[in-house]
């Protein structure tokens, strides 16, 4: 892969953390150059991965999808994301990126170089220079939402999740979607979204939905939104934080309502549900997630409410890795020892908890009459 980044590559250095900055990409494959926004996260670890973001039509969308996905991580649950914006208003360029033949419906001319720029010299240069995570996203709207379809042609998909706002559709696409959707194995996650008003476009998107429902795989996350108010203008600033919530919403914290309906309600052992729900998120997502307090302060409920005293053992040594400062592994550990009639054992686990630091709920004085209580029950 040959390219020259060019102008405005040093501002990927000198702007700091949070930024948005714009550079001019040069590609072999498009034998031009390219203007291409970023947004990085403030703050980056290399530690961490971050799930990558790519817009497409980013004159259009690039602002809203960076606004509402940093709006998502800060207060909603979503992992921070690098955003990747390739804008095509200069010149009419789009219309060349996007270009098909009528009869196929297959890239031609432009199309086809525009589709290697983005799968073989722009990810490959952010998975190499950036901690990238595996899971990729993209968003199109109208002719660039059919463009993004072309990714799921492929044995291997660049993209575990694809956006799909008022598409402007080529020829079969809405019997080739579902076609090439029911062949992957792997996660994916595709989200339709249109507006209320009827237009040339409605009946084959339509169509494409009912195919898409129509499929029977577990291993598909279909999402259809229609929003009766909007025009095919307001669509996408109506759609894009719903995609996020359908993407990610694993991420969020546990509900009230899914502590009810779904922790209270299993059969299984408390603690499994808090731990199928981060092995998820590494096995869809690429990475791990911190465990969340509260999450932990949930199922620690739960596991009062159920009386499931084994799920404290497990809760304990999770909380001794992920918050090792604090008294809660302990204190969970002491109160597993108390429900399992070792008071001695409790004891002396209450007074390790009672040297370490307070968090949330827990206090030194909670942990002090637990160990009066023990000292005046077994006369230690």
């Amino acid at each position: 892969m040959r390219h020259i980044l060019t102008l405005l590559a040093l501002l990927l250095v000198c702007l700091g953390s949070a930024q948005t900055t714009q550079e001019i990409f040069e590609s072999f494959k498009l034998q031009e150059r390219r203007d291409v926004q970023y947004y990085f996260p403030p703050n980056m670890d290399e530690d961490k991965k971050y799930p990558l973001i790519v817009v497409l039509d980013a004159n259009y969308l690039f602002d809203q999808v960076v606004a509402t996905s940093k709006y998502y991580s800060q207060f909603h649950g979503m992992p921070e994301s690098i955003v990747v914006g390739v804008n095509q208003s200069k010149n009419g360029i789009r219309l060349e990126d996007c270009a098909f033949d009528p009869e196929s419906g297959l890239p031609i001319e432009k199309g086809k170089q525009f589709y290697e720029f983005i799968g073989m010299e722009l990810i490959p240069y952010l998975d190499l220079n950036y901690s990238t995570a595996p899971f990729k996203m993209i968003f199109g709207y109208d002719m660039t939402a059919n463009f993004q379809n072309y990714w799921l042609f492929k044995d291997n998909s660049v993209f575990d999740a694809y956006v799909s706002i008022s598409p402007t559709l080529a020829p079969e696409m809405e019997s080739r979607v579902p076609m090439r959707l029911n062949t992957f194995d792997k996660q994916i996650f595709y989200q339709l979204i249109v507006e209320g008003e009827q237009t040339d476009d409605t009946p084959q998107i339509m169509a494409l939905d009912s195919g898409i429902k129509a499929l029977n795989k577990e291993t598909l996350h279909y999402f259809f939104d229609k929003y009766d108010k909007a025009d095919h203008i307001s669509v996408a600033t109506y759609g894009i934080g719903k995609a996020f919530d359908n993407v990610f919403g694993m991420f969020k914290p546990i509900s009230p309502k899914e502590y009810k309906t779904q922790i209270l309600t299993s059969e299984e052992p408390v603690y499994k549900y808090l731990e199928n729900k981060y092995q998820g998120i590494v096995d869809l997502f690429g990475f791990s997630k911190p465990v969340e307090l509260n999450d932990i302060m949930a199922i620690y409920a739960a596991v009062r409410k159920k009386e499931d005293y084994e799920s404290l053992k497990s809760l304990s040594e999770l909380c001794k890795k992920e918050y090792p400062d604090t008294m809660m592994g302990f204190y969970f550990e002491g109160e597993y020892y108390e429900q399992m009639g070792e008071p001695k054992k409790a004891l002396k686990t209450f007074e390790k908890a009672f040297q370490m630091d307070e968090i949330d709920f827990l206090t030194k004085e909670m942990a002090l009459e637990k160990m009066d209580a023990l000292k005046a029950d077994f006369g230690f």
